[in-house]
């Protein structure tokens, strides 16, 4: 099925024919179209079966009569018509679209006549809108139909002018994958979820919680994630996300409903879903140490479970469990989860982020839902992080795909006549009214200080959008060495000096703050999403932890990322990975070399061999003896490492992290 297309009907009187070629065209024009009955997020019934309505961005809605009931066919309209003004008015869209007799007339279609749609194009033709103030208007109807609700303080009700705005305020739609997600009863317990960055993963997850929220009472939800600054901006979140949802029921925390991250502490079992069942089922907690990671703690407490349990089932101690960012746990938190779960336990992940913790990437591509769309970042600024995490550009690469694997990912593959891989991706909703010469991605090579240049890049990006606010732009310092917190205290003092903005600086708060700018270093990201990103470094590092970092704060972006790196000789930035973004910024496409088969086997080689020589522990416990540190801080460090997320860094990452840690230890210990 493709994710163009959706359709809530069943065959019966309908043609078949008539629902593939809709599916046909949709593919083939690149082109939303929905074929539903009623409005999906509301449980609306009509008496009148042999009816369908027809969707598509940019065109009227067709409602159609395919079984000739006449007076039944006319009450349906009217019916239908009243559900959405009802839906309209619920979500406080009438300020933007107007009252019903203002728009029937113009972005309503009724098709009494099936034949019409015999001829797909010229029908789509006869129903397209230009007026702009009219395709607004119907796109937020749309959007209403099939639960995909936008913000009605976000896309305003004027008509945007700006880049900025534009993109801000676009009306986002849900596509066939999404929707399918929604609104599909599950068929296994454990449903798994894999996209990229920015494909509406946590959206989808915050619709399936709300739908699960009040469809039972008495259900029992914990959603979780393994970061802590992203479990807390969940928290928040989801309050703001139901009220505009509309969703009655008040949220009843910690005792129907539990946002926290994934291990939580033994002092307060409601912190966390581990530290709960240890809790529920009366079996032992194990806190982090050098010999207990999250992943031992799990497969301890499922083996104590198992062995409780072992003639009769369980009591559940939820109904459900909804985990993002699932790249960052193993099976074994997975099947913990499964055992405690009655009913459905829902994985989301980003297939590309964890591309650096696999042998091979097939085995993780076979979920229930693939979404290979990203509908956060321009295409550009996706490929050339893409680029840039597996080193396409360079003579070395850290990483290779298969045909499959790219096109899982959501690209259009093609070879050359000289053996040359073209990878694009398609264009999307979001920024298709951005003229094309729209540059989402820049590279700015530091002359002097660091502090200077971005301070320039803020002068920059507050000149071309007048509308910007501090909140719009984040910071993202991607090094592990020291004097990122020393630019941190410059930039502090250099923004509200020259632009009067606070600074929030992230890896403090551990939040994302309204109307401040956000500044961080790598590990307080996840999960968030700026119009304007600021990434910073002075060294293209070849590990893997750092490419996967650096891709993934590269694509934080949805309008433009500044990548600014120090000028040097030694900076990893080559002629090869600029040429490389130029074309992708010219052409909307990469142009790769591909490696040989022996080539790609070497790659896969040296990849194994950085994750198969020594674990994270065995890392630690080799610095700790090289430098000679006391046993007495040993596992303070291993603590502070796994609450900041380094557990898949590099030897040389970790070093200099000990160095930096240890000093503020020895100094709070006196």
């Amino acid at each position: 099925m493709t994710s163009y297309f959706f359709s809530q009907i069943s065959s019966g009187g309908l043609d078949d024919t008539l629902l593939k070629d809709l599916e046909i065209y949709s593919e083939t024009k690149k082109q939303l179209v929905y074929v539903i009955s009623g409005p999906l997020d509301q449980k609306y019934s009509y008496d009148y079966q042999d009816a369908l309505i027809l969707l598509s961005p940019r065109h009227k809605i067709s409602v159609v009569d395919f079984g000739q009931g006449r007076h039944k066919f006319e009450n349906y309209v009217e019916d239908f018509l009243e559900d959405l003004t009802s839906i309209s008015d619920k979500y406080l869209y009438r300020s933007i679209v107007g009252r019903p007799r203002n728009w029937k007339g113009v972005l309503i279609e009724v098709i009494k006549d099936p034949s019409k749609l015999e001829d797909i194009p010229n029908f789509f033709t006869s129903v397209k809108l230009k007026d702009p103030a009219e395709i607004k208007k119907v796109d937020l109807l749309i959007s209403l139909l099939i639960g995909s609700i936008n913000d009605v303080d976000r896309v305003k009700d004027e008509v945007p002018e700006t880049v900025l705005d534009k993109v801000k305020q676009k009306i986002q739609l849900f596509d066939g994958d999404q929707t399918r997600f929604v609104y599909q009863v599950p068929h296994s317990k454990r449903v798994t979820i894999q996209g990229l960055s920015g494909t509406g993963k946590t959206e989808l997850l915050l619709h399936k919680l709300k739908d699960l929220y009040i469809q039972n009472q008495e259900s029992k939800i914990f959603f979780t994630c393994h970061n802590k600054v992203l479990s807390d901006n969940l928290r928040q979140r989801i309050p703001s996300f139901f009220n505009f949802m509309k969703v009655e029921q008040q949220i009843d925390w910690e005792k129907r409903f539990w946002c926290r991250n994934a291990w939580g502490s033994g002092s307060y079992y409601h912190s966390g879903v581990y530290s709960y069942i240890c809790h529920f089922y009366s079996i032992p907690f194990y806190r982090y140490s050098s010999v207990m990671s999250f992943s031992k703690a799990c497969e301890l407490a499922l083996k104590d479970l198992q062995e409780k349990y072992i003639d009769d089932s369980p009591e559940y101690a939820f109904s459900y469990i909804i985990i993002d960012e699932s790249q960052d746990f193993d099976e074994n938190f997975f099947k913990l989860c499964e055992f405690v779960t009655e009913k459905n336990v829902y994985i989301a992940g980003d297939i590309f982020q964890s591309i650096f913790d696999q042998a091979k990437l097939a085995h993780t591509i076979k979920p229930d839902y693939l979404l290979g769309k990203c509908y956060r970042t321009d295409p550009k600024t996706l490929m050339f992080g893409h680029a840039l995490g597996m080193g396409l550009f360079e003579k070395e690469k850290l990483r290779w795909l298969d045909e499959n694997e790219w096109i899982a990912c959501g690209y259009n593959v093609s070879v050359d006549a000289r053996k040359k891989l073209h990878l694009s991706r398609e264009p999307l909703r979001r920024f298709e009214d951005i003229d094309d010469d729209f540059d989402s991605i820049e590279i700015i090579e530091a002359k002097n200080n660091l502090d200077s240049h971005i301070i320039d890049i803020l002068s920059h990006i507050v000149k071309e959008n007048e509308t910007v606010l501090p909140e719009d732009i984040g910071i993202i310092l991607l090094d592990d060495y020291r004097y990122i917190y020393d630019l941190a205290d410059q930039l502090e003092v250099s923004i509200q000096r020259k632009f009067s903005w606070p600074v929030n600086k992230a890896y403090e708060t551990k939040t994302k703050r309204p109307n401040q700018i956000f500044l961080s270093n790598k590990n307080n990201v996840k999960g968030l999403e700026f119009p304007f990103v600021i990434c910073v470094t002075i060294k293209i590092l070849k590990t893997p932890s750092y490419r996967n970092s650096l891709y993934t704060m590269i694509t934080r972006s949805f309008i433009k990322t500044y990548f600014l790196i120090k000028e040097d000789e030694n900076s990893g930035l080559s002629k090869e990975i600029k040429d490389g973004l130029d074309h992708i910024l010219r052409k909307n496409e990469m142009v790769i070399d591909q490696p040989s088969e022996t080539e790609q086997k070497k790659i896969m080689t040296r990849f194994m061999k950085m994750y198969r020589d020594r674990s994270y522990h065995e890392i630690m416990m080799d610095i700790f003896r090289k430098k000679k540190i006391e046993k007495k801080y040993h596992n303070r460090l291993f603590s502070v490492a796994q609450q900041l997320g380094m557990m898949g860094s590099d030897e040389k990452t970790l070093t200099q992290f000990v160095i930096d840690n240890l000093k503020y230890l020895e100094d709070q210990n006196g």
